[in-house]
Parts: C-alpha cells; structure tokens; sequence
C-alpha cells in the first residue's frame, strides 16, 4: 500500500506542478510579451491559445490532479502517511478553489473573447481587449498562486512522508537489546572467555598451538 500512495503522491505532485509552471508562465512571460502587442495581435493570440489548450494532454494533467489528490487524502486518511494529511488536505482545497477560478471566471472570458468573432472583422478591438486583458490577467495571476502553493503543500507531503516512512521503519529495524545477564569472566573451564581471550588474542593463538591454557 506504501508503494501505492508514493505513486499517487508522485503523479498528484507533478500534474499540479506542471499547472502551476503553466499559469505562472501566463503571469510573467505571455501576458506581459502581449501587453506590449497591439490590439488585434492580442484577440488573435489568446483566441489561438484558447483553442489550442482545449487537448489531451492539458484536459488530463488539469482535471487528473483533482482526483489523485482526493485519492492521496483517502490513502493517508486510512493510515499509510498520517503526518501528511494536513498537507494533503490544504493542497485539495488549493487546487479546488483554483480549479473554481478557472471555470468561473478565465474559461467565460475565453468564451466570451473567441464570441467577438474574426479580429479582422472586429471594429471595436480596443473594447474588446479591454474587457478581457486586464480581469483576465488578474485572476490568471490569482490561480497561479493558488495552484503554486497546491504544488508546494505536495512537495511538503512527500518530504513528511519520506521522513514519516524512515523512522518508522528505524524503529522496526533496530536491534532489541540483550537482557542476558553479563557472561562470566571467571576462570571455570566452561565459562566463556572474555574479548581478549578471543580465538586470535595471543592467549587464543597460544591455546590453539599448545593444547594448553596460560
């Protein structure tokens, strides 16, 4: 089972990882570089964007975080990562509240920009960008935080995990201690002999050559 949960761990984190890059890069990088473009490039680009993210690859990772990470709670919950569970848990809530600023807010202003139709039939550009750029990019923002800090509970967890599993399994491996009572050092034939009476002690050597004691 303990295999089971790292393996969900693992995808959960990654998938929230690549969202969180994803919409980062939105916030520094493409918002920005298309800020400084014209009005028509703008509506082009985003409508271009919009259309091209709508694939597999961006469905699976965006909507498959969501159950692996309820399925990581479900696993620490039933008691493999106990320690972990807070973390789990906050990066669910993180990830759900993102996924609500997506389809509430980003996803109908993309409707609503690819429903302004052909830019170069567009005579009202400046309007158009101007209801989406600005609102867009704010809450772009906003999710990328949310599905950052989503990313960051989950790379915790799996340190706590990690660190959990570890000493657990130091305690399950740890020599029991003796509570036999301290070996004679008594000269008694049968007694046994102390460490520097050993078989490769001088006395050892000697006893081994002549038959005798000394």
């Amino acid at each position: 089972m303990k295999h089971l949960q790292t393996g969900v761990l693992l995808a959960a984190t990654l998938s929230t990882g690549l969202m969180a890059g994803l919409f980062a890069a939105f916030s520094y990088a493409v918002m920005p570089g298309l800020a400084r473009s014209s009005d028509r490039t703008l509506v082009e680009a985003m409508q271009g964007i919009n259309k091209a993210i709508l694939n597999p690859v961006f469905m699976l990772l965006f909507m498959g975080a969501i159950p692996l990470i309820g399925l990581t709670v479900f696993l620490a919950w039933r008691g493999h990562g106990r320690p972990a569970l807070p973390w789990l848990i906050a990066a669910l809530v993180l990830y759900l509240v993102a996924f609500m600023v997506t389809s509430g807010v980003n996803v109908p202003l993309n409707d609503q920009l690819a429903g302004a139709g052909d830019p170069a039939r567009i005579g009202h550009l400046a309007a158009v960008r101007a209801d989406f750029e600005n609102k867009w990019v704010l809450w772009n923002i906003i999710r990328a935080l949310l599905h950052t800090a989503a990313f960051a509970c989950l790379a915790w967890a799996l340190v706590v995990t990690g660190t959990a599993r570890q000493s657990h399994e130091s305690k399950d491996t740890a020599p029991a201690r003796s509570s036999a009572p301290a070996a004679p050092t008594s000269g008694h034939p049968g007694a046994p002999r102390p460490a520097e009476e050993g078989p490769h002690s001088p006395a050892g050597i000697l006893r081994a050559f002549t038959g005798t004691d000394i």
